[in-house]
């Protein structure tokens, strides 16, 4: 009797030892394309939370009060920027108290470039004022994960705070990180064949969230509907790009699932461009690990597909 009173307590305390060294640690993310990088790192462990889901849009998200719930029990919260997900930054501030907050461009290997608000991509008057109290300096494109190698750079930083919040499952963390590495370098060299044939062929993307992408790829984009998807273009804008098209030489105009393709298709009607569709933010992708893939194979694709119908 003794010695099965044993067993059953031996087995008991296995069970609660192996419980406890695989708690699952409470992480939050942003958007898609973050919460896929950390989805990948996480496998075999636990699953991510995220809060802009479906096809809502960080630039005009507002948060719900199960979220609020999450980030109130988080141990981790992933975003990008204060710039991108402005919705966040009290919510981090005031009830994701005990969580370490991690925004992934607030990292000086990531080389941050400036928004571009001059000559095809001057939205001009249609720019909205910065909110009182919300100055944080110098603008940047908060696009960064677009290129490969920044999301890499924001793998190596996901992985080392996972490492740090759940030791018990470093070595998980970090045989996912190695594989996601891989995949992502290889997706690169795949993208760059893909566009090889986009070379010199030009187009209008609807608001400029891709210079990440055109550095990396060497596609041309010659401007932008707009610099700031929250606020749409006026008429003015609308009739000046219509009448830039033909001395662009742009070949395709891009929409995006978020926003309204009537104004793709005004300003392309009575000229040989074609459209096609754009999705930097994965609104149209299911959530999950594989999405980060399946977002850059998909702006190339379209790219690369349109740009061939317009040759």
């Amino acid at each position: 009797m003794k010695s099965f009173r044993t067993a059953i307590l031996s087995t008991a305390f296995l069970a609660a030892t192996s419980s406890f060294a695989w708690a699952e640690v409470k992480v939050v993310a942003s958007i898609k394309p973050v919460h896929s990088l950390v989805a990948s790192i996480m496998e075999g462990v636990g699953s991510p939370s995220l809060i802009v889901q479906g096809s809502a849009s960080p630039h005009t998200y507002s948060l719900k009060p199960s979220q609020a719930d999450e980030l109130q029990n988080a141990d981790v919260v992933f975003w990008v920027d204060h710039e991108l997900e402005a919705f966040l930054e009290k919510p981090i501030e005031t009830i994701a108290t005990k969580a370490k907050s991690v925004e992934l461009l607030d990292n000086d290997l990531i080389p941050k470039l400036p928004p571009r608000e001059t000559g095809n991509f001057d939205a001009h008057d249609d720019e909205p004022v910065a909110e009182a109290g919300h100055d944080h300096g110098e603008e940047v494109d908060v696009h960064a994960w677009l290129d490969p190698q920044n999301a890499l750079l924001m793998v190596a930083q996901i992985e080392k705070t996972l490492v740090e919040a759940d030791p018990a499952n470093a070595a998980k963390y970090t045989d996912n990180a190695v594989k996601l590495k891989a995949d992502i370098t290889a997706l690169q060299t795949e993208i760059q064949t893909a566009l090889e044939p986009t070379k010199g062929k030009g187009f209008i993307v609807f608001h400029d969230a891709y210079q990440y992408f055109e550095k990396r790829f060497g596609v041309t984009i010659l401007g932008s509907i707009t610099t700031s998807p929250e606020v749409m273009p006026g008429a003015e804008r609308l009739t000046e790009l219509k009448a830039k098209l033909t001395n662009l030489k742009a070949s395709c105009v891009f929409a995006e699932p978020n926003f309204e393709p009537k104004l793709v298709n005004a300003i392309v009607e009575g000229t040989p461009a074609k459209t096609g569709t754009l999705d930097p933010e994965a609104a149209g992708i299911e959530e999950g690990p594989a999405l980060y893939g399946n977002m850059m194979r998909g702006i190339a694709t379209s790219i690369r597909d349109c740009l061939a119908q317009a040759s």
